[in-house]
């Protein structure tokens, strides 16, 4: 392959010199940062939006886990805690941070 052919193929100007187009050169770095956003940015950002929106809601009765794993009914809500029944005569005051919807409710 001659030279002049190579530089054309690889999108080189002749004179070896020139300077590459600015959006060629980003372009990669920008689909990359699309796909990042699509595929792991939104869904999170959708998923803690569900989240936030389920504690919220809390009611009395609700089953619930704990990011520690304790499962139990919700007994109390408050502004920024609930006061978790755990069985017997046990409640523990729990962040609704750390609460997580029991899969198990739905059935």
């Amino acid at each position: 392959m001659t030279n002049f052919a190579f530089l054309y193929l690889t999108g080189q100007p002749a004179g070896g010199a020139g300077q590459a187009n600015p959006l060629v050169t980003f372009l990669p770095l920008i689909l990359v940062f699309v796909v990042f956003y699509f595929f792991m940015i939104r869904p999170q950002m959708k998923k803690q939006k569900e989240m936030s929106n389920y504690r919220s809601s809390l009611k009395r009765g609700d089953k619930v886990i704990t990011t520690g794993g304790l499962y139990g009914r919700v007994y109390e809500v408050k502004d920024n805690y609930v006061l978790m029944d755990v069985g017997g005569d046990i409640k523990l005051k729990v962040d609704k941070n750390a609460l997580l919807k029991d899969p198990s409710a739905d059935e």
